[in-house]
Protein backbone atom coordinates (compact mmCIF):
# COMPACT_ATOMS: atom_id res chain seq x y z
CA UNK A 1 0.00 0.00 0.00
CA UNK A 2 1.10 3.55 -0.72
CA UNK A 3 1.20 6.70 1.38
CA UNK A 4 2.48 10.26 1.34
CA UNK A 5 4.03 12.21 4.21
CA UNK A 6 3.89 16.00 4.19
CA UNK A 7 7.43 16.89 5.29
CA UNK A 8 8.14 20.08 3.34
CA UNK A 9 6.89 22.68 5.81
CA UNK A 10 9.05 25.50 7.15
CA UNK A 11 8.16 24.73 10.76
CA UNK A 12 7.99 28.41 11.66
CA UNK A 13 6.15 27.70 14.92
CA UNK A 14 9.12 25.60 16.04
CA UNK A 15 11.72 28.35 15.63
CA UNK A 16 14.57 28.64 16.57
CA UNK A 17 14.97 24.83 16.27
CA UNK A 18 13.91 24.92 12.63
CA UNK A 19 16.41 27.65 11.79
CA UNK A 20 18.93 24.83 11.31
CA UNK A 21 16.75 21.71 11.18
CA UNK A 22 13.72 20.66 9.13
CA UNK A 23 10.58 20.11 11.17
CA UNK A 24 10.53 16.47 10.06
CA UNK A 25 13.79 15.83 11.93
CA UNK A 26 12.78 17.44 15.23
CA UNK A 27 13.27 14.70 17.85
CA UNK A 28 10.49 13.50 20.11
CA UNK A 29 11.75 11.23 22.88
CA UNK A 30 14.93 10.63 20.88
CA UNK A 31 13.12 9.72 17.65
CA UNK A 32 12.49 12.19 14.84
CA UNK A 33 8.94 13.10 13.90
CA UNK A 34 9.59 11.62 10.47
CA UNK A 35 10.67 8.28 11.93
CA UNK A 36 7.61 8.18 14.21
CA UNK A 37 5.33 8.55 11.17
CA UNK A 38 7.27 6.22 8.86
CA UNK A 39 7.29 3.43 11.44
CA UNK A 40 3.58 3.87 12.11
CA UNK A 41 2.87 3.61 8.39
CA UNK A 42 5.23 0.67 7.90
CA UNK A 43 3.77 -1.24 10.87
CA UNK A 44 0.30 -0.69 9.40
CA UNK A 45 1.24 -2.26 6.06
CA UNK A 46 2.23 0.80 4.02
CA UNK A 47 5.43 -0.23 2.27
CA UNK A 48 5.72 2.48 -0.41
CA UNK A 49 5.95 6.06 0.78
CA UNK A 50 6.63 9.38 -0.92
CA UNK A 51 7.44 12.50 1.06
CA UNK A 52 7.74 16.07 -0.11
CA UNK A 53 10.77 18.19 0.81
CA UNK A 54 11.55 21.91 0.74
CA UNK A 55 13.13 23.16 3.99
CA UNK A 56 16.66 21.69 4.46
CA UNK A 57 15.80 18.88 2.02
CA UNK A 58 19.31 17.39 1.98
CA UNK A 59 19.12 16.74 5.72
CA UNK A 60 15.98 14.69 5.22
CA UNK A 61 17.41 12.79 2.24
CA UNK A 62 20.62 12.03 4.14
CA UNK A 63 18.59 10.84 7.14
CA UNK A 64 16.69 8.40 4.94
CA UNK A 65 19.96 7.12 3.46
CA UNK A 66 21.36 6.58 6.95
CA UNK A 67 18.25 4.62 7.91
CA UNK A 68 18.37 2.67 4.62
CA UNK A 69 14.82 3.88 3.95
CA UNK A 70 13.62 1.72 6.85
CA UNK A 71 13.64 -1.30 4.56
CA UNK A 72 10.81 -0.05 2.36
CA UNK A 73 10.47 2.02 -0.81
CA UNK A 74 10.68 5.73 -0.03
CA UNK A 75 10.58 8.32 -2.82
CA UNK A 76 11.07 12.09 -2.73
CA UNK A 77 8.80 14.75 -4.21
CA UNK A 78 11.07 17.77 -4.60
CA UNK A 79 9.44 21.13 -3.79
CA UNK A 80 12.69 23.07 -3.33
CA UNK A 81 11.66 25.61 -5.97
CA UNK A 82 8.33 26.41 -4.31
CA UNK A 83 6.13 25.06 -1.55
CA UNK A 84 2.98 23.80 -3.25
CA UNK A 85 0.63 23.66 -0.24
CA UNK A 86 -1.24 20.46 0.61
CA UNK A 87 -3.28 20.06 -2.55
CA UNK A 88 -0.44 21.02 -4.85
CA UNK A 89 1.87 18.66 -3.02
CA UNK A 90 -0.47 15.74 -3.61
CA UNK A 91 -0.96 16.71 -7.26
CA UNK A 92 2.81 16.87 -7.88
CA UNK A 93 3.24 13.40 -6.35
CA UNK A 94 0.55 11.87 -8.56
CA UNK A 95 3.11 9.93 -10.64
CA UNK A 96 3.89 7.87 -7.55
CA UNK A 97 0.30 6.69 -7.17
CA UNK A 98 0.12 4.68 -10.36
CA UNK A 99 -1.65 1.55 -9.08
CA UNK A 100 -5.19 2.99 -9.13
CA UNK A 101 -5.57 2.24 -5.41
CA UNK A 102 -6.54 4.56 -2.53
CA UNK A 103 -3.58 6.08 -0.71
CA UNK A 104 -3.01 7.62 2.69
CA UNK A 105 -1.64 11.11 3.39
CA UNK A 106 -0.15 11.93 6.82
CA UNK A 107 1.27 15.19 8.18
CA UNK A 108 4.74 14.68 9.61
CA UNK A 109 3.95 16.61 12.81
CA UNK A 110 0.96 14.53 13.88
CA UNK A 111 1.22 11.85 16.55
CA UNK A 112 -1.83 9.68 17.18
CA UNK A 113 -3.16 6.32 18.30
CA UNK A 114 -5.26 5.86 15.15
CA UNK A 115 -5.59 2.43 13.58
CA UNK A 116 -4.58 3.28 10.02
CA UNK A 117 -5.88 0.02 8.56
CA UNK A 118 -9.31 0.62 10.10
CA UNK A 119 -9.28 4.08 8.51
CA UNK A 120 -8.25 2.67 5.14
CA UNK A 121 -10.95 -0.03 5.30
CA UNK A 122 -13.60 2.56 6.22
CA UNK A 123 -12.63 4.59 3.16
CA UNK A 124 -13.05 1.58 0.87
CA UNK A 125 -16.37 0.53 2.43
CA UNK A 126 -17.80 4.03 1.89
CA UNK A 127 -16.46 4.22 -1.68
CA UNK A 128 -15.36 7.74 -0.76
CA UNK A 129 -13.42 10.27 -2.77
CA UNK A 130 -11.68 11.20 0.46
CA UNK A 131 -11.89 10.25 4.13
CA UNK A 132 -10.62 12.83 6.61
CA UNK A 133 -9.66 11.99 10.17
CA UNK A 134 -11.37 14.53 12.40
CA UNK A 135 -11.88 15.13 16.10
CA UNK A 136 -13.63 17.42 18.57
CA UNK A 137 -10.38 19.26 19.23
CA UNK A 138 -10.71 22.98 20.00
CA UNK A 139 -9.58 25.22 17.14
CA UNK A 140 -10.72 28.27 15.17
CA UNK A 141 -11.25 26.43 11.90
CA UNK A 142 -13.76 23.61 11.61
CA UNK A 143 -15.02 21.30 8.91
CA UNK A 144 -18.81 21.01 8.84
CA UNK A 145 -20.46 17.60 8.54
CA UNK A 146 -24.03 16.39 8.27
CA UNK A 147 -25.44 13.50 10.31
CA UNK A 148 -23.89 10.97 7.91
CA UNK A 149 -20.44 12.57 8.43
CA UNK A 150 -20.46 13.87 4.84
CA UNK A 151 -18.55 17.11 4.37
CA UNK A 152 -20.79 20.14 3.85
CA UNK A 153 -18.52 23.12 4.42
CA UNK A 154 -15.92 24.95 6.48
CA UNK A 155 -16.07 27.68 9.11
CA UNK A 156 -13.67 29.95 10.93
CA UNK A 157 -15.47 30.70 14.19
CA UNK A 158 -13.06 33.54 15.00
CA UNK A 159 -13.83 35.53 11.85
CA UNK A 160 -17.28 34.00 11.08
CA UNK A 161 -16.04 33.22 7.55
CA UNK A 162 -17.77 30.23 5.99
CA UNK A 163 -17.23 28.23 2.83
CA UNK A 164 -19.11 27.93 0.61
CA UNK A 165 -20.13 31.54 1.14
CA UNK A 166 -23.81 30.81 0.56
CA UNK A 167 -23.81 28.59 3.62
CA UNK A 168 -25.56 30.94 6.05
CA UNK A 169 -26.87 28.67 8.81
CA UNK A 170 -24.28 26.21 10.13
CA UNK A 171 -26.10 25.29 13.36
CA UNK A 172 -27.35 22.00 11.92
CA UNK A 173 -23.84 20.74 11.17
CA UNK A 174 -21.31 19.00 13.37
CA UNK A 175 -18.13 21.05 13.73
CA UNK A 176 -14.98 18.91 13.76
CA UNK A 177 -11.28 19.69 13.44
CA UNK A 178 -9.18 18.10 10.72
CA UNK A 179 -6.36 15.97 12.14
CA UNK A 180 -3.90 15.99 9.25
CA UNK A 181 -4.48 12.34 8.28
CA UNK A 182 -6.58 11.33 5.27
CA UNK A 183 -7.19 8.66 2.67
CA UNK A 184 -7.80 9.67 -0.94
CA UNK A 185 -9.03 7.76 -3.95
CA UNK A 186 -7.01 8.09 -7.18
CA UNK A 187 -10.04 9.79 -8.77
CA UNK A 188 -8.85 13.01 -7.12
CA UNK A 189 -6.12 13.43 -9.73
CA UNK A 190 -8.52 13.92 -12.65
CA UNK A 191 -10.40 16.51 -10.60
CA UNK A 192 -7.16 18.32 -9.77
CA UNK A 193 -6.27 18.93 -13.41
CA UNK A 194 -8.08 22.28 -13.44
CA UNK A 195 -6.35 23.42 -10.25
CA UNK A 196 -3.09 25.43 -10.26
CA UNK A 197 0.24 24.01 -9.14
CA UNK A 198 -0.24 25.42 -5.63
CA UNK A 199 -3.51 25.00 -3.73
CA UNK A 200 -4.97 23.78 -0.43
CA UNK A 201 -6.45 20.30 -0.27
CA UNK A 202 -9.24 21.66 1.94
CA UNK A 203 -10.17 24.20 -0.76
CA UNK A 204 -10.16 21.30 -3.23
CA UNK A 205 -12.60 19.38 -1.05
CA UNK A 206 -14.81 22.44 -0.64
CA UNK A 207 -14.95 22.68 -4.44
CA UNK A 208 -16.15 19.08 -4.62
CA UNK A 209 -18.84 18.93 -1.94
CA UNK A 210 -21.08 17.00 -4.32
CA UNK A 211 -18.61 14.11 -4.06
CA UNK A 212 -18.54 11.54 -1.22
CA UNK A 213 -16.07 13.18 1.18
CA UNK A 214 -16.47 11.87 4.73
CA UNK A 215 -15.17 12.55 8.18
CA UNK A 216 -13.78 9.70 10.26
CA UNK A 217 -13.67 10.03 14.05
CA UNK A 218 -12.73 6.72 15.70
CA UNK A 219 -13.63 5.87 19.29
CA UNK A 220 -11.02 6.79 21.91
CA UNK A 221 -9.05 8.72 19.31
CA UNK A 222 -6.06 10.61 20.67
CA UNK A 223 -3.84 12.88 18.61
CA UNK A 224 -1.33 15.64 19.06
CA UNK A 225 -0.15 18.33 16.68
CA UNK A 226 3.55 18.82 17.44
CA UNK A 227 3.69 22.28 15.96
CA UNK A 228 4.90 24.59 18.72
CA UNK A 229 7.90 24.74 21.03
CA UNK A 230 5.73 24.44 24.13
CA UNK A 231 4.28 21.14 22.90
CA UNK A 232 7.59 19.26 22.63
CA UNK A 233 7.79 18.09 26.24
CA UNK A 234 4.15 17.07 26.23
CA UNK A 235 4.72 15.27 22.93
CA UNK A 236 7.39 13.08 24.53
CA UNK A 237 4.92 11.92 27.17
CA UNK A 238 2.25 11.45 24.52
CA UNK A 239 4.49 9.34 22.26
CA UNK A 240 5.23 6.96 25.14
CA UNK A 241 1.56 6.59 25.98
CA UNK A 242 0.15 5.72 22.54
Amino acid sequence: MKAMIFAAGLGTRLKPITDTLPKALVPIDGITLLEHVILKLKNSGFDEIILNVHHFPDQIINFLHQKKSFGIRIAISDERAMLLDTGGGIKKASRFFDDNEPFLVHNVDILSNIDLMALYSNHIINNALATLVVSERTTHRYLLFDSAKKLQGWQNIKTSETKPVQLKDTSCFEKLAFSGIQVLSPAVFDKMKTFPDKFSIIDFYLSNLHEPIYGYCPDNYKMMDVGKLDTLQEAEKFSRAI
